[in-house]
């Protein structure tokens, strides 16, 4: 079974008006607070600008095969889309780490409801993480349209 390893802390304390991706959250500042057993693993990870978030949607309280995606009005698989109602109501967000005081890491960029369970931290590295020719399937939002959109009740 997987253990949280700690808690992700945002402006963000209903789900409603939340942005719904990093790219929609620009400026919102978080912290992550590692429990202390965890503490040794956050070694050197402050030489890093972005690291990946693993946390999990607990405020999501059922499940779907197909839904209706913020940024569509067509009803899509599941797997094509970033919406919470997945089988084991994972999250993952790409956020920009600003600082690492202790155990807590100030991050921004932060699309998540505050008191999220934290799963796993992982660097973002970009020789290894970015794809330069990839294909945005359905999805046909502009970074504008996808960064002035927010969350609604559709997921509750």
């Amino acid at each position: 079974m997987i253990k949280p390893i700690g808690v992700i802390c945002s402006p963000f304390k209903d789900l409603e008006k939340m942005p719904i991706q990093p790219k929609s959250a620009v400026g919102k500042v978080g912290r992550v607070v590692v429990d202390d057993e965890y503490l040794n693993g956050l070694q050197d990870l402050e030489g890093f600008s972005h690291i990946y978030l693993i946390y999990h949607f607990h405020e999501c309280r059922k499940t779907k095969l197909k839904v209706i995606p913020f940024m569509d009005v067509v009803e899509r698989g599941v797997f094509s889309t970033r919406a919470p109602v997945r089988p084991n109501h994972i999250g993952l967000s790409i956020v920009r780490l600003l600082e690492v005081k202790g155990n807590t890491l100030i991050i921004e960029g932060v699309d998540i409801l505050d008191g999220t369970p934290l799963l796993d931290i992982k660097p973002y590295v970009a020789k290894f993480d970015q794809v330069t020719l990839s294909q945005d399937g359905w999805i046909k939002a502009s970074q504008e349209e996808v960064a002035g959109k927010r969350s609604d009740s559709r997921f509750q």
